[in-house]
Order: C-alpha cells, then sequence, then structure tokens
C-alpha cells in the first residue's frame, strides 16, 4: 500500500513543481539565488538571471521591518531580512550598485569614523567626509504569503487512495505560494520608476513522512523545503521582471510649466 502510495503521489508532486516556468533552482543549490559576485563579476549565478552589460546607477534596499509582511517573515516562517537575498541578485544582475544603508553596516561605518576622530587609526585610514556613494534610487521588497487546497487534485487523490491515508493525504497536500511586490525609488525625486510582482509555489507533501514512516525516507529532502525557497523564487522573478521593464525604460511625462509636481492635468477649479 506504501509504495502504491508513493508511485502515486511522487510524479504529481514532482510535476506541479516542474511547470511553473519561474526561475529553475540550479542543481545542487539551495535557493534560486546561488554562487557569489564581486564587483561586476558574477560566479555560479542563477543561469535565468536577467543581466545588464552596465549598472543603471547606486541602490540602496529599504526594507520595512515594521509590516506587517516582515514580522509573519520573521516569527512565523522564522526567517531572516530580505536583505541579503536581494543585494546577491541585484549586484550579480550587474543593473545597480548596491550600496550599504543597513542599521547594522550604517553603525559600522560611523565607528570608523569615530575611531578615526579619537585618533586610533594609522595615518592615511582616510574616513572622513566625503567618502560614502550616494543611492540613486531604493529598492523595497513587500511578500504577500498564502496557503490553498490543490482542491481536484486533493480529491482524486483522497478518492484513488481511500480510507484515512487517503483522508490525511487530502488534508496535507497544499501549495505554499509566495507572492512578492518589488517598488523602485528615485531618491533625488520621490517619485517610483518601477513596480513589479513575482509568484512562486511548491507543492507541500511534508505530513507524508509521518504517515509513512521509514518507508517515505526517500521524501524527506522535499518533505523539510523551506518556505524561504519559494520567497527566494518569487523575488527572483519580481526583480527579473523589473529588470526587463527597466531595459526598455522611458520616463513618464506631465503637463506643468517646470515639469512633474508643477499642476498636473487634473485641474481643480
Amino acid at each position: 500500500m506504501k509504495k502504491k502510495l508513493l508511485t502515486a503521489i511522487l510524479p504529481l508532486s514532482l510535476a506541479l513543481t516542474a511547470c511553473s516556468g519561474l526561475p529553475v533552482q540550479m542543481g545542487g543549490a539551495k535557493t534560486t539565488a546561488t554562487g557569489a559576485a564581486a564587483g561586476a563579476t558574477a560566479q555560479n549565478a542563477n543561469k535565468d538571471l536577467e543581466h545588464c552589460s552596465r549598472p543603471l546607477g547606486t541602490l540602496a534596499l529599504d526594507e520595512d521591518t515594521n509590516s506587517d509582511w516582515y514580522h509573519r517573515l520573521t516569527r512565523e516562517y522564522r526567517l531572516t531580512s530580505t536583505r541579503p537575498v536581494l543585494r546577491l541578485l541585484v549586484q550579480q544582475s550587474n543593473c545597480f550598485v548596491v550600496v550599504e544603508r543597513s542599521r547594522a553596516g550604517m553603525r559600522q561605518m560611523t565607528k570608523e569614523r569615530e575611531l578615526m576622530k579619537s585618533g586610533e587609526l594609522r595615518g592615511g585610514s582616510n574616513f572622513g567626509k566625503g567618502q560614502m556613494v550616494a543611492a540613486d534610487y531604493s529598492l523595497s521588497p513587500s511578500i504577500l504569503f498564502s496557503a490553498n487546497d490543490t482542491g481536484g487534485l486533493g480529491g482524486m487523490l483522497g478518492g484513488r487512495i481511500g480510507g484515512s491515508i487517503g483522508a490525511a493525504v487530502l488534508g496535507s497536500l497544499k501549495f505554499r505560494e509566495a507572492n512578492v511586490i518589488l517598488t523602485l525609488v528615485d531618491n533625488r525625486s520621490g517619485v517610483q520608476v518601477s513596480a513589479s510582482e513575482g509568484s512562486a509555489k511548491k507543492a507541500d507533501i511534508g505530513v507524508l513522512t509521518g504517515i509513512l514512516g521509514s518507508g517515505a525516507a526517500g521524501l524527506g529532502g522535499y518533505s523539510k523545503t523551506p518556505q524561504g525557497k519559494v520567497i527566494v523564487a518569487a523575488f527572483t522573478d519580481a526583480y527579473n521582471q523589473m529588470v526587463r521593464a527597466l531595459k526598455n525604460y522611458k520616463a513618464q511625462e506631465a503637463p506643468g510649466p517646470g515639469g512633474l509636481g508643477t499642476g498636473g492635468s487634473l485641474r481643480v477649479n
């Protein structure tokens, strides 16, 4: 019975994850964000990640740690900041030069300047004013989580398998989905330059290990896949879509003697 159950479930679950059309997780990689970046050089980057021949400007990550999505990310899913993932994707793409603006990073830069002022640093360290690079743009992430039953697929499996095991599978086989939004803002004008949506979903059959015991040992890695992998795939999808749009960027125009913000066309008497 257990062998028949595995035979029925495994091909279906693999098919569900293969037909999404999203960036593919490379072999041996833990997420769709993989490898390394150093300057304009990328090492073992995801082959599906968009790339620019030269940067479009400098960029800082602006993550709202007071938002509902961030609280759910860190408390319910036990995941950390999205900054490291996004910074890796952005630098590997070579579409922006990433500048440090996180609280911890700014604290460390301030500490070095304080050490210089105190006379503790050796001569020529040059941590004086005018060293920091401005952030032309800010990239803000947000996440929407959901978990929906597969409906017809679950009913089909429950009907085929039957009994208590079939009921358990019917209740456990779900899509775990992450929808994300990326927003790009020009820091000088405050104008939103770009916004993109990304999504990813993965079949979760984790409870099968508990139902089948040691007979499901071969599914252990798949059943323990963290929600974080789905979120990373969604951000990769959103970033790719943003880059494609930016490669064909055309600035918005509005009427007014001084351009944007000087009246617009929706006149009020």
